[in-house]
């Protein structure tokens, strides 16, 4: 089942930003007449029972190039969610920032985002690795 977002809370900047609709949870139990209690994915810190007006039935695509794998959820640190960087393929220099063109592990191209050197701190291994890289390319 498909888990609307309506009530639930992210540290996204807006909700116009947020995912409309949360992956599909496995039901494990029918509390009641229109109750459901899911399978949470580790980290979220909500209560687990859902009213079926917040769910939506899975469907598995008709289609081949409709079926998309899932995303793997953002791992929980210090309540803040934080993404595995993957690899580094561009870099460029916006006002006194320099930004790098992150792929996200796990993540197709659609997800890619220039991000700045600040916020890859966590990253520094990858950013090394890209300018090791480029510096062989041009030998």
């Amino acid at each position: 089942m498909w888990l609307e977002n309506k009530n639930i809370h992210s540290n996204r900047p807006s909700k116009k930003l947020d995912q409309k609709r949360y992956r599909p949870f496995k039901i494990l139990k029918d509390i009641s007449l229109g109750a459901f209690e899911l399978e949470l994915l580790k980290g979220w810190i909500i209560h687990n029972m859902f009213n079926e007006d917040l769910l939506t039935r899975f469907r598995e695509p008709y289609y081949q190039g409709q079926h998309m794998e899932l995303a793997p959820p953002p791992i929980i640190i210090n309540k803040e969610e934080e993404y595995e960087v993957e690899e580094v393929w561009k870099y460029r220099k916006q006002g006194r920032e320099v930004q790098y063109l992150v792929y996200w592990k796990g993540y197709r191209d659609e997800h890619n985002q220039w991000i700045t050197e600040i916020g890859l701190s966590h990253a520094k291994e990858v950013i090394e690795d890209y300018w090791l890289r480029i510096s062989s390319q041009n030998l």
